[in-house]
């Protein structure tokens, strides 16, 4: 920016003023909240109070690690029951060996910690790079050195260069700039990409070189450090006097310098004490709805195995009681010299200890590797979601990210989408289309909703069809530009009546702002940084029609005009003497200047709710034609604001300068009350000037993202701060409105409740607003339920949404808006729509997902179950706080019902089938126990039972978890019903988990009868021998890998490489290892030695049965399935069959099919067509 150094912004926001004296306010400071005390630039260890600035965001640390990790894994039961059963193999309850029994455990739990550490160890490199980021602190005698940011102390003077990120929260010294003002690029802390302006006291901004740094001494007496990042109370002292502080002399840590070549700082808060680390809370922890449901299962498959147990040891009791009298029947446990495990002397406590061992025999009814397989997979998962060129928007390089892989599968189960609109559903990127100047409305544009709303009515644009695709054509190039009008344009607007009016609205617009202009010298244009879209586009727009703003200094704005008289540029300079901030509760923002005759000036810009009622009653002239055109422009989906201007009288001005100063200094709790109540002695006897309007277009494939949302069931709320007219219209041109829609509206703009706003009894209008609430309510819940089959749509403002919203209200308000097919909450506050979501989230028990691009947005995404950041204009604060972060609104149809629905399918099968694996194994053991008489003996050796899970079975449930694919990706976007598998949980339903368990528990029966049918008692080999206990078991053991592998071979709808390599690998494998370790000594190998190779391998009988009892366990499951699919399909399998039967690429076919997932309440253009060719009955 040209002349940089030279520009002083003081008077901007009345900063000169600031160097106040010490006022009343401060007498809290001491007090509680308020008992920092800092020595500045003083030797270290002068009571400096302060801490470290190295800041740590690791979950752990070298030394806690191991503690804290491992605390992390057995808190979940599953382990710890593992951890149990592994501590109790050392005793002679076990029925195999410790080590079998512990290594599998070391191994699960390891690989955990081993993602555990890397994950940590990532973040610790990123501790490390910013606590070594370097910066220079004085060092003595008015030099400064490179440091450390973890090596500075409270107190230090140091000196931050251009782009630099602040090292801790600073109070600012001087700068650069001559009257010590910089600005600051806060995007890392809320998001806003605007720049502050920022000042230093008077008093120090004298600091220019290093050797001034050398005598300076002060001591800073503030609050303690806290969360808030706009607030900041505290005083000076040096040279004897004290100085108030503020937050314009705060520089919070992690923000950037911009524009500025340099400051000093003195720093007052340090590392976790900081205002961003103390804002740095972790996110709320969020577990999937089926994630909490496998918890269930598990405690469910405890029971099953407690059971289990505890049949087996009453059998055994009562048995082992019963040899005392029948000895010989079983003879082999030689009851009459037993210890006390079979000792019939002693048969209940024999029984109790076979208790404690089945406990342990059984325990693999628990899938041991179930978590740490569903960690990977959720991992692979994200990956996958990352990778998909589908969800990468090229304009701004930035893929979709998985932030947390925990919510994969809730994805695929969405009830409820919450949208922020601007920024969202809207591009968030203004464009000045049109404006009323003196009651005559200025502009030929047409907008997307104006189109949308044409389509609606199926009528002509007003006759001006005919030239949209010109004006289309001819589109302004510039950004933030799309005005024409002929009347305007090219300096035609001196030749209008109202010329003078016309030369003082785009005054305004170039005049009332606090955007900075960057003269680019060698292409001689002028860029703007402005605060917000908005005020870039009115800047933008006053400079195309000829008022150019192109200069700021310390007390000035300078632009250029054409001079109506001789029809030549001239350029004019302001005066700037005060600024009136935009806020939240003001709505409005207004500058004071002096022009060059002397007159002082008030410009005012706000929302038409505030500033119609300043008027003075000679200034209202175009009053209610603006109004009529303000209505227009947001029946068109335009954002609008009221233009108006007034001169003040010097002594007027005096007086107000004088209260409005003494509010800017104070300290208190209400200094912007106080602020505010200055600037209410002003801006009032306003003159209209007119109305302006830009309209935020929206994102591409926003209406057909909605639409595929609707087909697939998806509920749809859209939560804006925006006037109820512009979000209606909004709602119109992206389809979740609709013609023949009939709209509840709920609204506070009634003449009762206007009258006692006008006598300001704060009791009555709180009750009387509360009542009518509660009747529209009312009678809104009357219309839903009388006309079930229509479709509604609630509107609701944020004053009857605070209603709305308490504790006795609520219930009633989300019944109503659950029988609409649409709700669009206007008005509405950031606290406003986190509480509509918790509502939403809490009453429905259903999952919700909040989607937004701001800071304000934060609240919602956090308490959704599911938060999705859009990357868009306005920082990163949402998509940090966002579990699931996005370039484009329209991705989410693609996140949702691809990779959703995929994530859904393949977790609810994956854990299923782990169940099912579990379930088919442990019932042969316990069949084998049964058929033993519950002796205690395991039906395999002992390293057979403990790598079931680990090795032999492990890598194909995997490759289902990351590769399958119901349907493809084409089809899940061409039936969008199929998303409602994940909304009903059909794939995750109680009947669908206990039906895998009892296919589990049928395997288990057909592979032990057969095998034992198969085996006994004729002779196994050539040789004649019977198959004794060992060769039954690695039978048995061969069966139940082959036919578990085979189940998932079957289960599988897509295959890939990977697939049949790990399916078909880990049966080989266990041949591998059954041959290799059957040949270690049968010291170690015990049961398994040489049994392959000497009895199993030879044998065709072997063969023969692993064949026919695989083909027999499996055709249960075929019968069913085929049954299923041919009678009881559910979504997937129809489409499905529609792929097998040549139907897919019918279009009345799959016309047909789709219409099965459109409602009368559904909307979206495809069901808002239905409705207007072919009415839906129901």
């Amino acid at each position: 920016m040209r002349g940089k150094r030279k520009i002083h912004l003081s008077k901007i926001y009345s900063f000169n003023k600031c160097r106040g004296r010490f006022k009343e306010d401060h007498s809290q400071i001491g007090g509680p909240g308020f008992s920092r005390i800092v020595y500045c630039n003083e030797p270290a260890g002068d009571g400096i109070s302060g801490g470290s600035n190295y800041v740590r965001t690791t979950k752990y640390t070298a030394a806690t690690f191991l503690p804290k990790s491992l605390f992390e894994q057995f808190r979940r039961v599953a382990n710890f029951y593992f951890l149990v059963t592994g501590i109790m193999s050392f005793t002679a309850l076990a029925p195999y060996s410790a080590s079998s029994a512990i290594i599998p455990l070391v191994f699960v739990i390891g690989v955990t910690m081993v993602k555990e550490a890397i994950e940590d160890w990532q973040r610790k490199q990123q501790d490390i790079e910013v606590n070594n980021r370097k910066v220079d602190v004085h060092a003595g005698g008015g030099a400064f050195s490179a440091a450390d940011w973890k090596n500075l102390k409270v107190g230090d003077v140091v000196k931050v260069k251009k782009d630099e990120f602040f090292p801790a929260d600073l109070v600012l010294l001087s700068s650069s700039y001559e009257d010590a003002v910089c600005y600051v690029e806060t995007m890392n802390l809320d998001g806003e990409t605007n720049l502050k302006l920022k000042q230093a006291l008077e008093t120090t901004s004298y600091i220019s070189e290093p050797r001034d740094v050398e005598e300076f001494r002060a001591t800073v007496k503030c609050e303690d450090p806290n969360a808030n990042l706009y607030s900041f109370v505290g005083t000076m002292e040096f040279r004897g006097e004290q100085f108030p502080l503020s937050p314009q002399q705060l520089l919070l840590r992690d923000s950037k310098l911009r524009n500025t070549e340099h400051v000093y700082g003195a720093v007052i808060f340090t590392g976790h004490d900081t205002k961003v680390i103390q804002n740095s809370t972790d996110p709320p922890s969020k577990r999937s709805n089926v994630e909490k449901k496998m918890d269930k299962i598990i405690y469910f498959l405890f029971a099953v195995l407690f059971a289990m147990a505890l049949v087996g040891s009453i059998y055994f009791g009562v048995v082992t009681r019963k040899d005392l009298y029948d000895g010989d029947r079983r003879w082999y446990l030689k009851p009459e010299s037993a210890e006390i495990f079979f000792d019939p002397h002693r048969a209940a406590a024999a029984a109790i200890y076979h208790f404690l061992t089945a406990l342990l025999l059984y325990g693999n009814v628990i899938p041991i590797s179930l978590y740490v397989s569903i960690e990977i997979v959720k991992i692979l998962q994200s990956l996958f979601i990352n990778r998909d060129v589908d969800m990468y928007y090229e304009e701004t390089d930035k893929p979709a990210h998985a932030r947390t892989s925990n919510l994969n599968e809730e994805l695929g189960q969405v009830d409820t989408i919450l949208s922020d609109k601007t920024g969202t559903l809207t591009m968030n990127s203004m464009e000045f289309i049109k404006c009323s100047i003196a009651g005559t409305a200025c502009g030929h544009g047409v907008t997307e909703v104006e189109r949308a709303m044409a389509k609606r009515n199926g009528s002509p644009l007003n006759g001006k069809d005919d030239v949209i695709d010109e004006q289309l054509g001819k589109k302004s190039s510039i950004k933030g530009f799309n005005f024409d009008d002929e009347r305007i344009m090219n300096g035609n607007w001196v030749n209008e009546p109202d010329a003078d009016v016309v030369q003082k609205f785009f005054r305004l617009l170039s005049v009332c702002h606090t955007a900075i202009p960057d003269f680019d010298e060698q292409t001689g244009n002028v860029t703007y940084e402005a605060e917000s879209p908005d005020e870039a586009a009115f800047v933008i727009a006053a400079r195309e029609i000829g008022f150019e703003f192109f200069k700021r200094t310390q007390t000035s704005v300078s632009i250029t005009e054409l001079d109506p008289v001789t029809r030549k540029r001239i350029e004019r300079s302001y005066k700037l003497l005060n600024v009136l901030e935009f806020n939240s509760t003001r709505k409005r923002m207004s500058v004071i200047v002096r022009d060059d005759d002397g007159k002082i000036l008030l410009l005012c810009k706000g929302a038409d709710s505030v500033m119609f009622e300043r008027l003075s009653k000679n200034g209202c002239d175009y009053e209610e034609q603006t109004k009529e055109h303000v209505d227009t422009y947001a029946d068109a989906g335009l954002r609008t604001l009221i233009l108006a201007y007034r001169e003040v009288n010097e002594d007027e001005y005096e007086e107000f300068n004088e209260k409005f100063q003494e509010a800017k200094t104070s300290v208190s709790a209400d200094r912007e009350s106080l602020i505010d109540d200055a600037a209410e002695l002003v801006e009032k006897d306003l003159i209209l000037l007119g109305a302006t309007a830009v309209e935020d277009k929206l994102q591409k494939g926003v209406p057909e993202c909605i639409d595929k949302l609707a087909q697939a069931g998806i509920k749809i709320w859209v939560l804006t701060g925006d006037k109820m007219e512009t979000a209606i219209n909004i709602g119109y041109a992206c389809s979740l409105l609709r013609q023949g829609m009939k709209q509840i509206t709920i609204t506070l703009d009634h003449p009762e409740i206007k009258a006692l706003e006008k006598e300001n009894d704060k009791r009555a209008i709180a009750k009387a607003s509360k009542e009518s609430v509660l009747r529209q309510l009312n009678n809104g819940k009357a219309q839903v339920s009388k006309l079930s089959v229509d479709a509604f749509a609630l509107i609701i403002d944020g004053k009857s949404l605070a209603y709305a919203l308490e504790d006795d209200v609520k219930s009633l308000f989300l019944e109503l808006a659950v029988g609409c097919a649409s709700v669009i909450c206007c008005r509405s506050s950031p606290k406003q729509k986190a509480l509509v979501t918790r509502l939403v989230k809490e009453g429905t028990k259903k999952t919700t997902l909040a989607i937004g691009d701001g800071a304000n947005d934060v609240g919602m995404l956090q308490e959704a179950d599911i938060g999705v950041g859009i990357s868009g204009v306005e920082g990163m604060q949402a998509v940090m706080s966002s579990d699931v972060a996005i370039a484009q609104f329209r991705f989410l149809e693609r996140l949702l019902l691809v990779h959703g629905h995929w994530c859904y399918s393949r977790i609810s099968t994956m854990i299923c089938y782990f169940f099912y694996k579990n379930l088919a194994f442990g019932f042969t053991i316990f069949f084998y126990e049964a058929y033993a008489s519950f002796s205690g003996q395991p039906a395999y050796n002992e390293w057979f039972l403990s790598l079931y899970n680990v090795f032999f079975t492990s890598l194909p449930v995997l490759a289902l978890g990351v590769f399958d694919q119901d349907v493809s990706a084409r089809y899940c976007l061409k039936f969008p019903m199929l998303y409602q598998e994940g909304v009903q949980n059909i794939l995750f339903s109680w009947r669908r988990i206990i039906g895998w368990m009892l296919n589990g528990v049928g395997s288990a029966a057909i592979v032990f009868f057969f095998c034992i049918r198969a085996l006994n008692p004729q002779g196994f080999d050539s040789d004649g021998r019977v198959a004794d206990y060992q060769i039954l078991g690695a039978t048995l053991y061969t069966c139940v890998v082959w036919v578990v592998n085979c189940q998932l071979a079957v289960a599988i709808a897509y295959f890939t490489l990977i697939q049949h390599v790990f399916i078909w690998g880990s049966i080989a494998l266990w041949y591998v290892f059954l041959l290799a370790y059957g040949a270690i000594p049968s010291r170690h190998s015990t049961t398994a030695y040489k049994v392959f190779v000497e009895s199993l391998a030879p044998t065709p009988s072997f063969y023969v049965v692993t064949l026919f009892v695989v083909v027999a366990a499996l055709v249960p499951y075929f019968v069913y399935n085929a049954v299923q699919m041919r009678f009881f399909p559910t979504y997937h399998e129809t489409i499905q069959w529609m792929r097998h039967k040549g139907q897919s690429e019918d279009p009345e076919y799959c016309n047909m099919v789709r219409q099965r997932s459109i409602r009368p309440t559904t909307v979206g253009f495809t069901a808002r067509s239905l409705a207007r060719t072919n009415p839906l009955d129901g």
